[in-house]
């Protein structure tokens, strides 16, 4: 096998004697016509390497009732409020809010004034880090 000057150039830059870079052209040459060359595995090591190399294929899928789902810790302050101010905007309130409805119990009012539409969404601040 023939180097470009380039590739040539490269290896005495990086410190290949003549002598090396004849022997990395021989393997390289035997490489090409798929003979065997002296780094090779042996028989056994490309069993193991084979073994280990071996993947199922894809991913496991879980079906959606095995998996575990996250249960969120209820926050009774939180549905305190929007219960109290669902109760506000439709009995208090001087905007005359109308279809006023709780559409999560912790966290949204939806309600109309006139012919616009209108959510309310309650966020509580975590506590800063120390």
């Amino acid at each position: 096998m023939k180097y470009t000057p380039a590739q040539l150039a490269n290896m005495k830059k990086n410190g290949y004697t003549k002598e090396e870079m004849e022997e990395l052209a021989k393997y390289d040459e035997m490489i090409d016509k798929g003979l065997p060359v002296p780094f090779d595995l042996t028989a056994e090591q490309e069993k193991n390497a084979k073994k280990y190399t071996i993947t199922s294929g894809a991913k496991k899928i879980v079906p959606k009732e095995e998996k575990k789902l996250k249960t969120r810790k209820e926050n009774p302050t939180k549905a305190s409020i929007i219960a109290e101010l669902a109760e506000f905007l439709q009995k208090m309130s001087e905007n005359a809010c109308e279809n006023v409805e709780i559409t999560n119990k912790e966290r949204q009012i939806a309600f109309t004034i006139g012919e616009n539409s209108y959510e309310l969404t309650l966020v509580q601040k975590r506590k800063p880090k120390k």
